[in-house]
């Protein structure tokens, strides 16, 4: 499928998608690289996407150095996130969701840049009893505290799409998604992957305000 947007802007526009490897990250990949008005997207990796594109430009890089790297871009995707159970601790965790994430984001709202979208979860808040949604309303809350020209916030419930790892909650939540889509509100339903990356790219490069999934737009 190929997306098309409207260019508000002089020049073709460069992307960075962080975490391009995971469910979302890889969907936006795609969904950016189709995109008329970009001409550049950048992933940083620690394993190869394993597929070249004239518009891909992957980067192998320590995750330990990220202030090397050259974060000048038109637009950052953060896609980054992990589970307590594949980081094997909390502090591990709190690396891949909070640590690394706001780091990016710190270097990145130093460019000359536009704007900043992130992925965060439902029910995301710093004082949440819930450790995941606790971590995640943290990054929220230090996100809002940098100077970016445009943060974006989407917010989904469960993640429909094919993985390469398994996640025993997500995969429940993919079996029973057609009846939850009758008894839960609208924005706790289970979502595509391919819906929540569009939304990104809908609220972030296009500037829509509207959305189904639970976001927040601050600029």
């Amino acid at each position: 499928m190929v997306f098309t947007t409207r260019n508000k802007y002089n020049d073709l526009m460069k992307a960075i998608v962080l975490g391009s490897t995971g469910l979302v990250g890889g969907c936006l990949v795609n969904q950016l690289l189709n995109l008329d008005s970009i001409k550049e997207v950048v992933v940083f990796n620690r394993h190869s996407l394993g597929f070249e594109h004239s518009k891909l430009n992957e980067q192998i890089v320590d995750f330990d150095k990220i202030n090397e790297l050259n974060l000048e871009a038109d637009f950052m995707f953060c896609c980054l996130g992990t589970t307590i159970k594949k980081a094997a601790s909390k502090q591990g965790f709190r690396k891949v969701d909070y640590d690394l994430p706001y780091e990016f984001a710190d270097l990145f709202s130093k460019t000359h840049h536009q704007g900043l979208a992130v992925i965060s979860a439902i029910g995301a808040s710093s004082n949440s009893s819930f450790f995941y949604n606790q971590v995640k309303g943290e990054l929220e809350d230090s996100l809002k505290a940098l100077p970016l020209n445009k943060l974006v916030i989407v917010r989904p419930s469960l993640l429909l799409g094919e993985r390469e790892e398994n996640r025993l909650a997500e995969d429940i939540g993919q079996k029973l998604s057609p009846f939850l889509n009758f008894i839960l509100p609208k924005k706790y339903r289970p979502v595509n992957a391919q819906l929540v990356a569009r939304t990104m790219i809908d609220l972030c490069i296009e500037g829509k305000t509207d959305a189904d999934i639970d976001h927040e737009i601050i600029s």
